[in-house]
């Protein structure tokens, strides 16, 4: 079984998530911020796991530590959920459009964390929600080092925040059911340790 449940509580937020990476397709979450519920319902919907995400946090000061905590217990609930990482693909990658947005994820379940964000660069318009490129760059920071996983995510072309944010979720979505998916027995490393 390739579920797991994190709780992470701090003085600014409480997270709870539970993942079954063999599960139906479905999202049950709630925190208190509607653009990010959105995001992690696409997550579930195209990386076809079963997500719940119950989180409150300091949305009176800023958005920053609830989305940020949510990526970390996240990244932690997928690592919990890989296990040792035997027989899984370990490398997955996709390139979504959203209208006029390009965006590609490639991702290595390696066990080193590392975020490469282009789209840092790039002057992206807008705050859905209250939520900009640089609250979701947090949230994949945390995912990343938590889940232990190297992450690298390009906006080939775009610039209205939605739509970059949302594409650079369902490429990531994508991306990590390939990377997922069982398709043989041994762990997929020359070193046999991931």
């Amino acid at each position: 079984m390739r579920n797991a449940k994190v709780e992470r509580v701090t003085e600014e937020t409480e997270v709870r998530v539970r993942i079954d990476l063999d599960g139906p397709p479905r999202a049950q979450v709630g925190t208190g911020l509607g653009f990010l519920d959105h995001l992690l319902a696409a997550l579930a919907r195209h990386g076809r796991f079963d997500l719940e995400v119950a989180a409150r946090g300091d949305l009176e000061v800023d958005v920053h530590h609830l989305v940020e905590d949510v990526g970390i217990t996240l990244g932690m609930a997928l690592d919990q959920a890989l296990g040792s990482r035997a027989g899984i693909e370990r490398f997955g990658e996709a390139t979504v459009p959203m209208d006029e947005t390009l965006v590609q994820a490639v991702l290595d379940l390696s066990g080193r964390p590392y975020l490469g964000f282009a789209p840092e660069t790039l002057a992206i318009e807008g705050a859905p929600g209250g939520l900009n490129a640089y609250h979701y760059r947090e949230f994949l920071r945390g995912l990343a080092t938590h889940g232990r996983l190297t992450l690298h995510l390009r906006l080939l072309a775009g610039r209205e925040a939605h739509h970059v944010l949302e594409a650079a979720t369902k490429a990531l979505a994508r991306a990590l059911y390939a990377a997922t998916r069982i398709t043989r027995e041994d762990l997929p490393s020359t070193k046999e340790v991931l």
